[in-house]
């Protein structure tokens, strides 16, 4: 197995890692430099790498630690574009917690503008993801449209008990499941965490869980939405699937039509537009930004000097005495 070396500096102390993670500690010589791109879209953040040469056997472990804020790069998740026989290129995407997911909506529109800019696609592209094969077109200003698989396995009327509270929401997969609840009134000023990590994990959910999102309707073409995520096991500034899931299931209860503006707790606005045919979700469209931040070089300190476990979780590390 290679062991790699700093220009000019002692090599650096072997440890126990895994076969991904010796793969991912590249030197940073031109040769050899694992570079990324930083990107966001709608308020979710992405490490993002062309992986067509597959230098990144398995991701993992490379996640958890680069996705770790303050201490690293910091991102939502990981998102590797790579080579495919069935579309423009393939996407992986996997969670900061280093789980691979089927799909990640406001990824795959930040992986079609990277895929443009570094001249892997056109302005039309096809990209090839665990959920299916999404269709995206990059418009002025670096919007980006995707095309999507139509949702399904809506179940209108699924309440859950927490604790001695029912929440009644419903469930619907875009790519991968979603939960959603209506609220009544302003959405912002509620702490959504602890419920959303009630309704996450709930056993009925099981064993995948959900994304949860929380609703408001604004009126018949705009509504505001929260999601904590699985995965990133927070809140974050916005999901493109839970989006598009929020919107469609508002436009099956016939709360709202096509096109929905939703507004994220980014304060980015996302469209989405779609097409209600015998209680089913046709021509699922979402639009939004897919930004470039910066571009840069995975380095040794990139991923070393830290536990990103238990930078996640300091108390299970704690072990009190008695």
């Amino acid at each position: 197995m290679r062991k790699y070396r700093t220009a000019g500096r002692k090599p650096v102390r072997p440890r126990k890692t895994s076969g991904v993670e010796e793969a991912a500690q590249v030197q940073p010589s031109k040769q050899d430099a694992l570079g990324f791109a930083k990107m966001a879209g709608g308020g979710n953040d992405f490490v993002v790498v062309d992986n067509r040469a597959a230098k990144i056997a398995d991701a993992g472990e490379l996640t958890r630690r680069i996705a770790t804020r303050a201490l690293s790069v910091g991102a939502d998740g990981l998102i590797l574009v790579e080579s495919s026989a069935r579309a423009t290129f393939r996407m992986r995407y996997y969670n900061s917690d280093g789980g691979l997911a089927a799909f990640c909506a406001n990824g795959t529109r930040c992986a079609a503008r990277f895929a443009f800019l570094n001249v892997i696609a056109g302005r039309k592209m096809t990209i090839e993801t665990d959920a299916g094969i999404v269709g995206a077109e990059i418009g002025d200003g670096g919007a980006v449209t995707l095309s999507l698989p139509a949702p399904y396995e809506f179940r209108p009327r699924r309440p859950l008990a927490v604790g001695a509270t029912t929440v009644h929401g419903s469930s619907i997969l875009v790519g991968v499941p979603h939960y959603v609840a209506f609220l009544n009134g302003e959405l912002w000023p509620h702490d959504i965490v602890p419920i959303g990590r009630a309704l996450r994990t709930h056993r009925d959910l099981a064993p995948d869980g959900a994304n949860v999102n929380f609703v408001s309707i604004r009126d018949r073409h705009s509504i505001d939405v929260r999601t904590y995520e699985r995965g990133v096991e927070g809140e974050t500034l916005s999901c493109g699937s839970g989006v598009v899931a929020s919107a469609v299931v508002s436009a099956l209860f016939g709360r709202v039509e096509a096109p929905v503006s939703v507004r994220t707790r980014s304060g980015i606005v996302l469209e989405v537009s779609f097409r209600i045919d015998g209680g089913h979700a046709e021509d699922v469209r979402l639009k939004g930004d897919a930004r470039l931040i910066y571009r840069a070089t995975i380095t040794p300190e990139t991923l070393e000097g830290f536990d990103p476990e238990f930078v996640r979780d300091p108390a299970a590390r704690v072990t009190v005495s008695s």
